[in-house]
Parts: structure tokens; C-alpha cells; sequence
């Protein structure tokens, strides 16, 4: 007959044994918590991926199209014309819709998260004017101009004259400073500042609301692009 002489040592083996099989899991966990945080952090401060729910910014961005935004713009350097922003456009771009329940915005903000979705009244448009300058539709040829001067938008995708102006709805507006006036290379898609003369802000954006700027197209894969700074040029 065996007799088992320390039954406390095998107790502790068998213990021991347990430890070690927990050990690649808790390795496993406190990987993937370390990862989290890691991708919360760059997203929070450097980049962070938004799902294009919009058909405004055609032909230069399509609806559901996943673009990296940076964080930390504008910078030093301040907004500049011609760039593509994300922006939040609660009490400018939203003022006469009502608000959406609590539970459809949390969802949104987890779409938003795993790249499904664009977080509540956030959109996509470029900036046109900054702080201080006069645009205005059209001239005789069909051209916006800034500050009294014709553009050339060759983000538009397609040719501009009197026949078929840069934008069907005249405006004229003075941009206040710290604000923007935004509009969709889309036009006839875009509900943008043009039509938003009446609102609250006169439908340009205030610069602190301004959530990143859009640098490339990440997903679809195939898709993958930076997005040329083309800048507002000025005949």
C-alpha cells in the first residue's frame, strides 16, 4: 500500500500547476487591455478612423468609405482653405433637427468605434473661406470667388462655366473670424453653408468644433489613398 507521506506538498504542486496554466491567459488579457488603451490613446490624440455616411464629398470621398482623420490639426499652421475637416455640427449644421434619443446616440458612438458608423451630427466638407474672407457665387464665368477673386476647383470633378456654375444657389457672406465656411465637392448633394445662411452661426463653422482633418482613405483596402492637398487655388 502507497502511502502518500505530505499530502501539503501536493497540494502546493497542484497549485503551482494551475498558476502556470493561468499565466498565457493572463498574458493573453493583459495584452489585449494594453492594446486597447494603446489605440484609445492615438485615436484620442493623433488619429482616429471615421466612416463616411455622406455622398456630399463625391467624387474626392464616397459614402461609407473609412478616412483617417488627424487629431491635432489645425495646428500652428490654423485651418487653411482647401482642406477637408470633420467636424461636429451640433447647433450649426443640425439646428432645426430634433435630437436623437440617448440610446441611438451611444449606439452610433459604438458604430462609430469599430468603423461602422460616423458618430451623431458629425460630417465631411471642405473649407472654402477662413476667418476674415468674402466668398461668393458666382461670377459671369461660373467660378466661386474669394475675396473678389475667381477659383479653380479641380476637386469638383468636372468642368465649371456659366452653363454649369460651381454652385446652383447664389450667396454672398463674409466669413467671421474664428469660423469657416464649409461646402461638399457634391454640390448638388450638399447641404452645406450656402444653405444654411439663416441658421444659428450663419451656417460657418466655429474653429473649436473642428475634429480633425481628413489625410486618406483607409478602407475599402483597395481603396487605400492620401488625400492630395490641393489647396483653394486662385486664378
Amino acid at each position: 500500500m502507497n502511502i502518500d507521506e505530505n499530502p501539503a506538498q501536493d497540494e502546493s504542486d497542484s497549485s503551482a500547476r494551475g498558476s502556470r496554466r493561468l499565466r498565457p491567459w493572463m498574458a493573453v488579457v493583459a495584452t489585449a487591455v494594453i492594446a486597447v488603451m494603446v489605440a484609445t490613446g492615438l485615436r484620442i490624440a493623433v488619429v482616429d478612423i471615421y466612416t463616411v455616411s455622406q455622398v456630399s464629398m463625391a467624387p474626392t470621398l464616397e459614402d461609407s468609405q473609412r478616412i483617417l482623420v488627424e487629431k491635432d490639426y489645425p495646428g500652428e499652421q490654423g485651418v487653411q482653405r482647401g482642406d477637408v475637416i470633420v467636424f461636429d455640427g451640433e447647433g450649426s449644421f443640425t439646428p432645426y433637427e430634433g435630437s436623437s434619443s440617448t440610446l441611438s446616440q451611444l449606439g452610433s458612438r459604438i458604430g462609430h468605434w469599430f468603423g461602422l458608423s460616423a458618430p451623431p451630427a458629425t460630417y465631411v466638407k471642405r473649407v472654402l473661406g477662413v476667418g476674415g474672407d468674402e466668398i461668393s457665387c458666382c461670377d459671369d464665368s461660373g467660378h466661386l470667388t474669394l475675396n473678389a477673386e475667381p477659383l479653380t476647383e479641380p476637386y469638383l470633378g468636372r468642368a465649371v462655366d456659366a452653363a454649369d456654375p460651381a454652385s446652383e444657389l447664389s450667396f454672398e457672406a463674409v466669413v467671421p473670424p474664428g469660423r469657416v465656411w464649409v461646402m461638399g465637392d457634391n454640390r448638388a448633394e450638399s447641404i452645406d453653408s450656402r444653405a444654411l445662411l439663416g441658421a444659428p452661426g450663419g451656417g460657418m463653422i466655429s474653429e473649436d468644433r473642428i475634429l480633425g482633418r481628413v489625410s486618406g482613405v483607409f478602407w475599402p483596402w483597395d481603396e487605400r489613398r492620401e488625400l492630395q492637398e490641393v489647396g483653394y487655388q486662385q486664378q
